[in-house]
């Protein structure tokens, strides 16, 4: 029998693929791109690109390892919950938690940047508690991931001086936290 390749997560691929592209260019010698389009940093709200860096910034990665660490658990992590809660869902689900990190970033973080994927790919994996949620329950799975992913990084923010925003991880896990439960009400009625 003959096996097709098939694009089963439209979304998760996507994202992974022009992630993909976004280091390339941010690669190039002498690019700018990485600074440019997909980091969000303080700047003034009269340029277009500084709104289109609040979306933008999940793209970018600052090196290979950077992008394969993100993107590995994306690609494991995040077709399930595509396929559970549908891809416009998380292409509004991802665009939000994107937002909703660039603003607190902006706002709160001025003399630093931030880019790369993984307060998406911390929202995913509490979503992802959420995949075989009951009405009327709250898994216990969800719970502890959370709050062992949320003390954790709360301990690292504290602790750990180095270039990983604990901050965005713990947006994208209560945005997951969040929008996963918002879902799961939303597909059981």
């Amino acid at each position: 029998m003959q096996r097709k390749i098939t694009y089963n997560s439209p979304v998760i691929l996507t994202f992974a693929g022009i992630s993909f592209v976004a280091l390339i260019l941010g690669s190039l010698p002498g690019s700018l791109a990485t600074r440019t389009l997909f980091s969000i940093y303080r700047a003034p709200l009269n340029n277009l690109q500084a709104y289109m860096r609040f979306f933008l910034h999940v793209i970018g990665h600052a090196d290979m390892g950077h992008y394969v660490s993100n993107m590995l658990l994306l690609l494991v992590i995040g077709p399930p919950v595509e396929e559970r809660f549908g891809s416009k869902s998380l292409l509004l689900v991802i665009l939000s938690t994107a937002l909703i990190s660039g603003i607190i970033q902006f706002v709160f973080f001025p003399r630093s940047a931030l880019l790369g994927a993984s307060g998406i790919v911390f929202m995913l994996i509490i979503m992802s508690t959420f995949l075989v949620y009951k009405k009327g329950t709250l898994p216990l799975t969800m719970l502890l991931v959370f709050v062992l992913y949320i003390g954790g990084e709360v301990v690292k923010g504290i602790a750990i001086v180095d270039n990983v925003s604990q901050l965005a991880h713990i947006i994208g896990g209560i945005c997951g936290g969040f929008f996963g439960y918002i879902l799961s009400q939303r597909r059981r009625s």
